[in-house]
């Protein structure tokens, strides 16, 4: 079974295989470099980095590949493993031997899934290896304006980094080998894994992940701190005039290489608000050269006077490698969980 399973994998694997060994060539030809260009500035890093069109371009190819590698994997090594067989009927064969439907299932899908786990997880090594110079600058406080600046535990970022991708790895074999048990057609097994996989993919950040035993922090608005705003009204903002009301208030948290998950402006007892009054467009500080935003004193006292403060619900930075841990555990479970479903439907189910 061992080699039956190989010689129908190998076309497919070694696609995939060629392309990521590529990939990690390039990366591990560069990789020296950009350390070096770290620990000669972190101020000026990211204005070198941005510099070198080549090196944003491997960023952007590494970060896509990690992102793309376990659906790809699921999709095509996957959901085919079935299905293909049910599909041709090719599964009696094997059967009416001395092969188990257990053990025809185990051998399928236990060598795929290995393959997976293995091929996406020196993948996210090389490229989370890359990429550690500018997550270091980031999370010393040196980030720049934009995707570059992002820290690795915000959620842009995080799927492409670290050992979460192998879960997610797993997960995407099993959910393909059940697609197709359970569908016992190619194409639409390749359909239902790809939507399934994208919808866990986005549900997790938005939903899970925030929720896992986030940091809370309650401080006061200052000129210092304060980021911008979202009001009602008609034009742009502009430094003095008020707003019909302010929606939204932003503020900087000053805790690099942190994932701000929400915030909320709370009134004196507490309270969040929906809105607040347009006067707090004042604040917002005059453009223009100088030493840096002062913001409105007379504004920002009124701030302190009427008792509004800011809310942050955040994840920390050194909170990364345990939310890597959750999220990979519980990826690795939800394989398990569609793995054993694949077992019971197969012995069960099929004929």
């Amino acid at each position: 079974m061992i080699w039956l399973t190989w010689r129908q994998f190998r076309a497919q694997g070694a696609i995939v295989s060629v392309a990521v060994a590529a990939i990690a060539l390039a990366l591990a030809a560069t990789g020296a470099g950009l350390a070096d260009l770290k620990d000669a500035s972190e101020s000026s890093f990211f204005q070198a980095f941005t510099s070198d069109s080549a090196r944003s371009a491997l960023y952007y190819t590494g970060y896509m590949a990690v992102l793309a590698a376990p659906a790809i994997v699921g999709v095509f090594w996957g959901a085919p493993l079935v299905a293909r067989e049910l599909e041709s009927g090719t599964h009696r064969l094997v059967w009416n031997q001395t092969v188990t439907r257990t053990r025809w299932l185990a051998t399928k899908a236990g060598f795929t899934c290995l393959a997976a786990m293995v091929v996406v997880g020196l993948l996210s090594l090389v490229v989370s290896w890359w990429s550690s110079p500018i997550d270091a600058v980031v999370n010393n406080g040196h980030g720049a304006e934009g995707f570059f600046g992002l820290p690795r535990i915000s959620p842009a970022v995080f799927d492409a980094r670290g050992i979460a991708p192998i879960g997610y790895a797993a997960f995407a074999v099993a959910l393909g080998v059940t697609a197709g048990a359970v569908i016992r057609r190619t194409v639409p097994a390749m359909a239902v894994t790809l939507a399934v996989f994208v919808a866990v993919q986005v549900a997790v950040p938005l939903w899970i992940r925030p929720n896992l035993g986030p940091t809370e922090h309650t401080f006061a608005i200052t000129a210092q701190n304060l980021r911008g705003l979202i009001v009602e009204g008609d034009g742009p903002i502009e430094a003095g005039a008020p707003a019909d009301a302010v929606k939204e208030l932003h503020v900087t948290l000053g805790r690099p290489g942190a994932w701000i998950v929400s915030q909320q402006t709370l009134d004196t007892s507490g309270k969040p608000l929906d809105t607040l009054p347009g006067w707090i467009a004042e604040c917002v500080p005059d453009p223009g050269p100088g030493p840096g935003p002062t913001g409105r004193p007379a504004c920002f006292a009124r701030l302190a006077e009427q008792g509004y403060r800011q809310r942050v619900t955040y994840q920390p930075a050194s909170r990364y490698w345990t939310l890597q841990a959750y999220e990979t555990a519980v990826f690795a479970g939800l394989a398990a969980a569609l793995f054993g479903f694949s077992f019971w439907w197969v012995r069960r189910r099929l004929s």
